[in-house]
């Protein structure tokens, strides 16, 4: 495996530390690019301190910040988004802005450096609300939020520069990520906001009656998924990386409600989320054969090693 110099951008968000992190143990070295608006500093500051890595605070929307960090780069992992949906769904201007324009501003530096391999960080978002389960890789998108539409246009991107401009792209379509210093915020962060909830001995909300789907994986198997993809000399094209199991929000709160120790709460319901997709669960045969992916997650085993974490 050849080691590489590496930029992450989002790389001290939640993501984008394990990828740092990940990146570190494979040899690579990881230049951290980041505008801290939802980053933390504490994520990543061990490699800094140990000199394994660089930070350099920018924003991906400035070319001139784009072309400064690629220009140490041999290859780019692409994490950096707008990603709350509320934020988006008030400012899609600003979504597209980041998500859609800001990947066209990083594939253009990129083609500019000549860069080994672009790894895009893409959304189960983009489906929408397709009936065709398990989802794979050729439903056609038909997202339902401005998110998932950003980030839509962001994958755009990224083929159409792999076929104008020869750019060797990957793009990894992550369902339901879930694992340590994931913030709890309204839709990516059901289950923190359920632990932010037990921990103070108080009833999970679920909206609606709870039976709507997820494909939860783990931010350990994004992780490898996202290495399989910048080390594979066949990664071409988009990808699925979830585990291809169901697991529904009301499994989900009883699972995290065990493990908290407190069988006495009951989940409280609350009135059905508009417009939030019922079933979702992937595909993931692609990334098996293409990639060499097997998902590791075990959400009894990972939920208790979050819950622990978060209640230290």
């Amino acid at each position: 495996m050849q080691v590489l110099r590496v930029l992450v951008t989002g790389g001290a968000g939640f993501v984008g530390s394990h990828i740092v992190n990940g990146l570190i143990h494979q040899g690579h070295y990881p230049i951290v690019l980041d505008n801290m608006s939802t980053g933390k500093l504490q994520n990543i500051q061990p490699y800094l301190e140990s000199k394994a890595a660089t930070l350099i605070e920018g924003d991906i929307c400035d070319p001139s910040t784009s072309r400064r960090a690629m220009a140490q780069a041999e290859a780019v992992i692409h994490l950096a988004a707008l990603v709350d949906h509320e934020t988006c769904l008030l400012d899609p201007e600003r979504a597209n802005q980041v998500n859609g324009e800001g990947t066209r501003l990083m594939l253009e530096a990129a083609r500019g450096n000549h860069v080994k391999r672009f790894v895009y960080a893409s959304s189960a978002a983009i489906y929408g609300a397709t009936t065709a389960l398990p989802i794979d890789e050729n439903v056609i998108p038909a997202p339902l939020s401005p998110y998932g539409s950003s980030k839509l246009t962001g994958e755009r991107h990224c083929l159409n520069y792999r076929d104008r401009h020869e750019l060797d792209v990957v793009c990894l379509r992550y369902f339901n990520i879930f694992g340590p210093r994931q913030a709890s915020r309204q839709y990516s962060g059901v289950i923190t906001q359920f632990i932010a909830k037990l921990k103070e001995s108080e009833s999970p909300i679920v909206n609606g009656d709870g039976e709507q789907t997820r494909d939860f994986v783990s931010a350990q198997d994004v992780v490898k998924a996202t290495l399989l993809a910048l080390n594979s000399q066949q990664a071409s094209g988009v990808y699925n990386i979830a585990t291809g199991k169901e697991t529904s929000i009301n499994q989900l709160a009883n699972l995290l409600i065990e493990i908290s120790g407190q069988k006495h709460i009951q989940p409280t319901y609350g009135p059905p989320r508009e417009g939030e997709i019922r079933r979702s669960v992937a595909d993931i045969r692609k990334a098996r054969t293409e990639l060499g992916f097997v998902p590791e997650t075990d959400l009894p085993r990972d939920f208790s090693q979050l819950w622990a974490w978060q209640v230290q």
